[in-house]
Formats: structure tokens, C-alpha cells, sequence
């Protein structure tokens, strides 16, 4: 059913913009999470009218909030009968994906980047450079695992066993979260839960997304040029944070990590 405004307007169509690493929110650079996102998500499904508009534009990031938001965006679109249309960007990779399978249809650029279904882990070993400055290492635990993939001592077969294994059940929680919600559209191809990324023109043909468009253009085309596109805001960081980029001087090295780490993920993706 379409609900319509006073007057001529034609239906309303709530969008939020899903932008930003997941799970990696800071004064420097805006984030993602369930936390984040819940008020808008509940917004966007309350308003009255035909369907939800979702823009992704994510590289990924925490499995565990990329989880969450896609369940509360299924679950709000089940709880309030409606559709949900996913625009992507310029990227929708590893997370960023899961999020836009929230989705019934994903719109793409040509030009977009989609895919990246697996898990991701690196760090760096320093027991060399320990060695040549004369640097001792000292840990103490009250558990046999406590430290395991300590950067600053030698790896260990069992250790990355132990890692393997968590990777493999957020690969196979991805993986069924992809294949539940796009099902038959799916191709065959063997490179498609390897970790691999596509265009958004290659997206299509593999069925990890459905057609070429944008938010201002398809939704003019399916609920008529008349229809009023509510942009829906996301939280945002206090005035003191967004006025000074950071949360006073104690976290200002760990807005520059988390920052950078950020920034690592999206140029992972040539952006």
C-alpha cells in the first residue's frame, strides 16, 4: 500500500546512508554500528510509506556489528511489512556486502566495488627486531592462551589453529547470511566466497547484486516523480567531538589508529 502526502505529493521514501568503516567509529572518522545506526534504522521503517531506502558505502570492518545491523534491518522490515532497496556506492565489500544483502534488491554502479565474502586478520612479528635492541619481553598470565599471537613472540602452529577456527565460523555465518538472502540469483562461480571483489557490472552477472541504478533515479522510476525522498540522519559525534575531531587529549592516539586503520581498509580496496 502507498501512503501518500498532502496535497500531490506522490509517497514517502525513507533513506539512511550507511557510510564509513564498521565498528570503528571515531572524532576523526565516523563509523558504523548497531549502536549508531538503531535510532535512524527505527525511524526510517516507522515512516509511512512504500519501502526503505538503504545507501551502503562501506569497506567493512567488525563482523560482529555487520551482523547486527543487517539482523535489525531484516527484522525491522519483517516487524513493519516493508521493502528494502540497498544503493551502493562506491564500495560494499566484506561487511560492507553483508550489510547490503539486508536488502530484497541491490542497486550498483557499474563502477562499484562488491564482494569480499571472507574474514580477514594481520598483524606484524617483532621478535627479531626485540633480539637486536637487546629488549626483553615480559608477560605474565593466569592462562595458557591469554597471549596467544603475541607480535612480540614467535608463532605458534597451535596458536593460529585457534584463529583459523574463529575465522572459519564468521566465513560460514557470511556466507549463509549471503546465500539466505540471495539464494537462487547466485551464481556457481567457484571465486565466490573466496574473498574475491567484482565491479558492480561483474556484481550483477554473479548475482551479488540485481541492476545498474541510483537512489534519485530508481526510486523516481518505481514509486513515480513525484515521490518525496526522506533523507533519515544518522547519529552523530557530540559538537565538542565533531568541533575538535576527538574525545580530549587521552584519545587522540587512539582516534589516529583507529583512523588510520580505517583508511587502510578503504584503500584495500583502490579508494
Amino acid at each position: 500500500m502507498i501512503h501518500f502526502l498532502r496535497g500531490s505529493r506522490g509517497p514517502t521514501v525513507p533513506l539512511v546512508r550507511l557510510v564509513g568503516t564498521i565498528g570503528m567509529a571515531t572524532g576523526l572518522r565516523p563509523g558504523l554500528s548497531l549502536s549508531a545506526v538503531g535510532t535512524a534504522l527505527r525511524r526510517a521503517f516507522t515512516t509511512k510509506g512504500p519501502a526503505v531506502a538503504l545507501v551502503v558505502n562501506s569497506p567493512g570492518g567488525s563482523p560482529a556489528q555487520s551482523s547486527l545491523i543487517f539482523k535489525r534491518v531484516r527484522a525491522l522490515a519483517e516487524e513493519h511489512d516493508k521493502e528494502v532497496l540497498v544503493f551502493v556506492e562506491d564500495v560494499a565489500a566484506s561487511g560492507g556486502y553483508w550489510l547490503a544483502v539486508a536488502g530484497d534488491e541491490v542497486f550498483v554502479d557499474a563502477t562499484s566495488i562488491l564482494g569480499s565474502i571472507g574474514v580477514i586478520s594481520a598483524s606484524f612479528g617483532f621478535t627479531e627486531l626485540l633480539d637486536k635492541i637487546g629488549v626483553e619481553r615480559r608477560v605474565y598470565t593466569s592462562g595458557t592462551n591469554k597471549s596467544i599471537l603475541d607480535p612480540f613472540k614467535p608463532e605458534k602452529d597451535e596458536d593460529i589453529a585457534i584463529l583459523k577456527g574463529v575465522q572459519a565460523d564468521i566465513h560460514t555465518a557470511f556466507v549463509d547470511a549471503v546465500k539466505a538472502r540471495r539464494g537462487p540469483r547466485l551464481s556457481d562461480d567457484p571465486d565466490l566466497f573466496t574473498g574475491r571483489f567484482w565491479s558492480g557490472t561483474n556484481a550483477i552477472s554473479l548475482g551479488l547484486a540485481d541492476a545498474i541504478g541510483d537512489s534519485h533515479t530508481v526510486l523516481r522510476e518505481r514509486f513515480g516523480e513525484k515521490v518525496v525522498i526522506k533523507a533519515i540522519p544518522v547519529g552523530r559525534p557530540s559538537l565538542l567531538r565533531r568541533r575538535l575531531g576527538l574525545a580530549g587529549a587521552a584519545g587522540l592516539g587512539e582516534d589516529f589508529i583507529a583512523a588510520a586503520r580505517a583508511d587502510q581498509m578503504w584503500a584495500r580496496y583502490g579508494l
